[in-house]
């Protein structure tokens, strides 16, 4: 078989079932009926913004209505909802190719001759626009089975009509200019059934007032088509304002409505961040902890607004351990999907999550310096959460240890900073010391800590779940590695008693031999048995193996099903204890020397916040020994 090849190729365009693809592109590109709205009101705002620009070549165009202004009114009785602005408007050719062809952004077409009049030098700035794709008008037909659009465009003595069902196909004609606007750009949208509640008052200006409540023109809304308007957003941004012309009022109000809260703010972050990407900030810090603060589906999220459009309250600009901040970031070149309703990860994302996490630290830094009772008053609040930061973030690590604030066996009632402790420390001392609990009482009388405190080593006292993992992430403060205080050997021979007393002369034989014993009973039951550096009042303690977990982490993994095998403790024994000293002279067939060396762990294992092994044994060999005792 023959294949003729001698025939040009043939250039044919694509074919689409244009009714289907509206009705995939209304119900695919967008999750959310109310985002409609907030569409229509973007294209009106460009529409005002691109008559500005134009306004700079011919103010005659302003014509008797020079103030920019969008209105919504709803209509119950007719089931319609109506945008109207007076921007730039649009002739019968214009509302073609803007409304005749999906994805054609006339806002697009602008940017392109303002970057052109850019670069020729025009006077007046670049217009800040919002649409882009060409696509948002179209979410009309989500909630509207008819669409009528009555546009005229600034100076132009004819009006032009365009309506559409939705389904594929739309008329379109020159009209008598009194059906039209002056200027600008009327949308009547024909309600569907179940999209009725578009009518209602507080549903409208509620959308209104939070996706688009900061587009900078004026918007005003209507309850009937014949009722006095009333404005209802000012087009002004208050993170536009300079700082000086805010008031600590102003402030406080915009934080509890964006924040939900009804607190003040204990810290105000007002700033616009310049240069390679250009975006404002304006931050709050609660006074009060949030009530799902520890949440852990809540994230380190703030609202996000392109353009001061408002584009989602999920966006993550914040790590999770700074997800108290409440506030805002609005960006002029923050790349969005179609919808808009999302952020697409790129380098402006990256930088301008760097860029307010480390303001947002160095500014509690300056909270630190400047006001350490307010300081206190935050990490009281939120310390915990911040906390979390040195196990996460690794980049931030130095920062957030220089943050944080710690109780210890030398701070009493105060917070202490590594600083702080650093200066305190002993000669001889290599680290940092630490220990682990759930209870603040509790931990700072454990046994453990007795040597310490003889010698006047300060210890960090962590009660947060999320201490027992960023100490064994191998973070260090100035060179100093963190080390427990139930976790292997404690080396203590190098530092000296604080009272100046000579350290303890060498147990005797008998204590050695007893020692051995119990370790010999005990058997598997625990890792090792041995004399203790670490206690001085206390008869006995257990720690973790030198190369195990810490013990309170080891109990959290296990409580929470992560933990197959835990490691066998170490039974540490204060030689020198009055106790142990008279237990080492009991004969060697003395029927309580079992008893002792069971119930000396028993001991150790309740000062710990455990409960014996086998409670009813632990009650008859306890039995036994008083019996003996007052014989």
């Amino acid at each position: 078989m023959t294949i003729s090849t001698g025939t040009a190729p043939e250039t044919r365009s694509f074919e689409a079932d244009v009714a289907r693809l509206l009705h995939m592109m209304v119900h695919s590109v967008y999750s959310d009926k109310d985002v409609f709205l907030r569409e229509l009101i973007s294209n009106a705002a460009d529409a005002c913004e691109k008559l500005r620009y134009e306004l700079l070549s011919d103010p005659a165009l302003a014509g008797d209505d020079g103030q920019p202004r969008i209105t919504v009114t709803i209509d119950p009785d007719a089931r319609q909802l109506i945008v109207e602005d007076n921007g730039i408007g649009m002739s019968e050719v214009e509302l073609a190719e803007a409304l005749g062809t999906i994805a054609r952004s006339g806002t697009r077409a602008f940017m392109e001759r303002v970057t052109a009049a850019k670069e020729g030098n025009r006077e007046g700035e670049g217009a800040q626009l919002i649409g882009q794709f060409g696509v948002g008008f179209y979410s009309a037909f989500m909630v509207a089975d008819k669409v009528d659009v009555f546009s005229r465009r600034a100076g132009a003595d004819t009006a032009a009509h365009w309506a559409s069902e939705g389904l594929g196909s739309y008329t379109i004609q020159l009209v008598d200019p009194a059906e039209g606007p002056a200027r600008g750009t009327r949308i009547i949208l024909h309600l569907k059934d179940d999209a009725k509640s578009y009518t209602e008052q507080f549903t409208t200006q509620r959308i209104i007032t939070a996706q688009s409540g900061h587009v900078p023109v004026p918007i005003f809304l209507k309850e009937k088509p014949d009722a006095e308007e009333k404005q209802i957003a000012d087009g002004a941004a208050l993170w536009t304002r300079p700082k000086s012309d805010i008031t600590a009022e102003e402030y406080t109000d915009f934080y509890r409505s964006a924040a939900g809260q009804f607190d003040e703010p204990a810290l105000t972050l007002h700033y616009r961040a310049e240069g390679l990407h250009e975006y404002s900030v304006l931050a709050f810090l609660p006074s009060t902890r949030p009530f799902d603060l520890f949440d852990p589906d809540r994230a380190g999220r703030m609202k996000l607004y392109v353009r001061r459009v408002f584009i989602t309250d999920e966006a993550q600009i914040l790590p999770r351990y700074l997800r108290f901040v409440r506030g805002l970031v609005d960006s002029n070149d923050l790349p969005l999907n179609v919808s808009r309703e999302m952020i697409q990860e790129s380098p402006v994302l990256s930088a301008i999550q760097k860029g307010v996490a480390n303001r947002i630290l160095s500014e509690l830094d300056k909270l630190a310096e400047k006001d350490s009772e307010a300081y206190r008053k935050f990490w009281d609040d939120f310390g915990a959460v911040l906390k979390e930061g040195l196990y996460e973030d690794f980049a931030r690590r130095e920062t957030l240890l220089g943050l944080a604030r710690f109780k210890t066996t030398a701070g009493g009632e105060d917070w202490r900073s590594l600083k702080d402790y650093v200066e305190a420390i002993k000669d001889n001392q290599t680290a940092i010391y630490y220990a682990t609990g759930t209870d603040l009482d509790r931990l700072s009388s454990s046994p453990q800590l007795e040597g310490f405190r003889a010698r006047g080593i300060e210890v960090l006292l962590l009660t947060d779940q999320v201490d027992s993992f960023w100490v064994t992430a191998g973070v260090d403060y100035q060179g100093k590695p963190f080390k427990s205080v139930t976790q292997g050997l404690a080396d203590l021979s190098l530092i000296p008693l604080a009272d100046g007393e000579a350290p303890a002369t060498q147990a005797s034989a008998e204590v050695d031999g007893f020692i051995a014993y119990v370790k010999d009973v005990l058997g598997e039951e625990v890792s090792d048995v041995r004399a203790s550096e670490r206690l001085t009042e206390s008869a006995v303690c257990l720690v973790a193996p030198d190369n195990a977990m810490d013990r309170q982490l080891e109990k959290l993994l296990a409580g929470a099903g992560r933990l197959d095998n835990a490691a066998k403790p170490v039974l540490e024994i204060n030689p020198r204890h009055e106790l142990i000293v008279r237990l080492g002279t009991l004969p060697q067939d003395s029927s309580l020397r079992e008893d002792a060396a069971r119930l000396l762990l028993d001991e150790a294992r309740i000062a710990d916040g455990e409960l014996p092994a086998d409670p009813r044994a632990f009650s008859a060999r306890l039995a036994r020994m008083i019996g003996g005792a007052i014989q």
